[in-house]
């Protein structure tokens, strides 16, 4: 199947952890794959990955700024396959204290990415997947969306708005072919736990004493698998957890490594 006939995929977040994997593992199945980042120099090396038969297209934008966001799409190159899937990965987490200490600097930034920044991209891409009948949006949670942990608070309520919100598409949909998975990870070892403590990467690093957590590339094959799905078969939701993980991060803090 060429390129063209596996259609292309754009991945949100692309620059690192579950958004590099995807990108890649999307690439080696053949499908064309628009990366959105912000940093140009990360995207222009996931290019320069794509293994042969796939095809990386680096897409520097914030996807915070809907104007930017919308201007990036209006540059990608005209002979590049019709768009059929989209995957929200970007996100990110800042902070680990509690509500009542929080900076709120650090939560706006969470809202503006986990929430905004999925909302543009989904307002931008979703007509055109309408307008084909046919598509697929994907949609990166947590667990946290499920599972209170304390310091969670902000970031935990803009993945819980992912999984309603991804619920919610799935009804306004019906009818038009196009599909809606929310795909929510447990603990899952990326750069994702650097950012949150603010590059402290002792403290980062303790987080995964004890334990074998999930790898980026376990989150990239889930979401393959969701895609790979017959037309007719939409899956809704999942989620995949370490099996050193029970349930959010209490063990974690209960051993004193959160």
């Amino acid at each position: 199947m060429s390129p063209r006939e596996h259609g292309c995929v754009v991945v949100s977040g692309a620059s690192s952890g579950f958004g590099f994997r995807t990108a890649l593992l999307l690439a080696e199945q053949g499908h064309t794959v628009v990366a959105v980042a912000r940093r140009e120099e990360r995207l222009d090396a996931l290019a320069d990955a794509a293994p042969a038969g796939g095809r990386i297209i680096p897409l520097t934008a914030d996807v915070r700024d809907r104007d930017e966001l919308k201007s990036a799409f209006g540059k990608l190159p005209d002979d590049m396959p019709d768009i059929t899937a989209v995957v929200n990965n970007a996100g990110l987490s800042r902070g680990f204290g509690p509500m009542q200490s929080a900076d709120s600097r650090q939560w706006q930034e969470m809202i503006d990415t986990n929430v905004t920044g999925l909302l543009n991209v989904t307002s931008l891409l979703l007509p055109g997947l309408v307008e084909r009948g046919c598509g697929h949006i994907v949609n990166i949670g947590s667990i946290a969306a499920r599972y209170p942990y304390t310091g969670g608070n902000v970031y935990a309520a803009t993945k819980a708005f992912v999984h309603q919100l991804s619920l919610n598409m799935r009804t306004d949909l019906e009818g038009t072919g196009v599909r809606v998975t929310c795909v929510a990870p447990g603990m899952a070892r990326t750069e994702f736990a650097l950012v949150r403590y603010d590059g402290d990467e002792q403290r980062a690093d303790r987080l995964y004493d004890g334990v074998v957590p999930l790898t980026a590339d376990d989150v990239a094959e889930t979401v393959l698998w969701c895609l790979s799905r017959p037309p007719h078969v939409n899956v809704n939701m999942i989620e995949i957890m370490p099996t050193d993980q029970p349930f959010g991060l209490g063990f974690a803090q209960r051993r004193g490594r959160a």
